[in-house]
């Protein structure tokens, strides 16, 4: 019973703060003008957060004694860049809309490469249970899927959702083949991703952006989504960890649900009878996931 509560805590933690991180980037986005610059001013936050947990495990001297596996290390950060930036170039040539439903598809990419690729056994109510799921997500996101146009810049979309699928997968092989914790993975992915984000801003001038107006209205949004994104790194990574990569992705599906209630609760959003809908098709969707052992007499573990 324990056991179980503490899973329940660790999903919960991973929505809560994916979902968190998610609202204060939108705000900062929208104050700041610049996706890369608000990149850079959350993984610097949460440098600090994560400078102060190795402070308190008295790990930095693991930093610099990774071996071989500092490579997938720093795999894992260029691929958490890559999924920023391909997402951020396919919103600028592309439709909301479209963006959205094409980078939910994560959940089927990672699906099929678990079956095909890694072996793994997934019954017809996992199916069921993940495109129930994900019709729900796009109806709570307001995606119309009768009115999507593809264009070109799309592909990008596609890119981003395979760069997150295989990402999860590498951040698996790290924890399972080199033993890696989540903590060594958490700082090498933030200082790569923060060094890449660093380096656009340097490219594109959108540090000009960043006046003590700006850091001064903003200050506190920062942190908060520095502590989102700290909190992203501790629990989904220690999910991924304690779970197969198909069923932590369909749990993050919870998330636009509780951003949609952050959103209704402290942005002014409205919460209309399609989203309300939508919600309820997710949380059936996890139903049929989380009856799963029950189902098919599956032996726990």
């Amino acid at each position: 019973m324990n056991e179980k509560l503490a899973d329940s805590g660790m999903i919960a933690g991973m929505v809560i703060s994916w979902s968190v991180y998610y609202a204060v980037s939108k705000l900062v986005v929208d104050i700041s003008g610049s996706v890369y610059l608000t990149g850079f001013m959350l993984r610097l936050a949460a440098l600090v957060f994560l400078s102060a947990q190795l402070l308190a495990n008295k790990g930095f001297a693991r930093l610099f004694h990774q071996g071989k596996s500092v490579f997938i290390l720093l795999l894992i950060g260029v691929f958490g860049f890559l999924l920023d930036l391909f997402a951020n170039l396919g919103y600028a040539g592309g439709s909301l809309g479209t963006g959205t439903a094409l980078l939910k598809t994560d959940v089927l990419m990672v699906n099929i490469a678990s079956v095909f690729i890694y072996r793994k056994k997934l019954y017809l109510t996992d199916w069921l249970g993940s495109l129930v799921m994900l019709s729900g997500v796009l109806m709570v996101l307001g995606v119309d899927l009768r009115n999507l146009n593809f264009n070109l810049s799309d592909l990008f979309f596609i890119a981003s959702a395979l760069c997150v699928s295989a990402n999860a997968f590498i951040i698996k092989a790290a924890q399972e083949k080199y033993h890696e914790d989540s903590e060594m993975i958490s700082n090498y992915n933030n200082l790569v991703v923060l060094s890449l984000f660093a380096l656009s801003c340097l490219l594109r001038g959108d540090f000009a952006v960043a006046d003590a107006v700006l850091l001064k209205e903003t200050w506190w949004l920062i942190l908060l989504g520095g502590l989102g994104q700290t909190g992203i790194y501790y629990f989904y990574y220690r999910n991924l960890r304690r779970h197969e990569v198909w069923l932590v992705k369909l749990y993050l599906l919870l998330m636009p649900v509780l951003s949609c209630f952050i959103g209704v609760f402290f942005l002014g959003e409205l919460l209309n009878s399609e989203k309300l809908l939508g919600i309820l098709i997710v949380l059936s969707g996890a139903v049929i996931i989380l009856l799963r052992a029950k189902l098919h007499h599956i032996r726990q573990s």
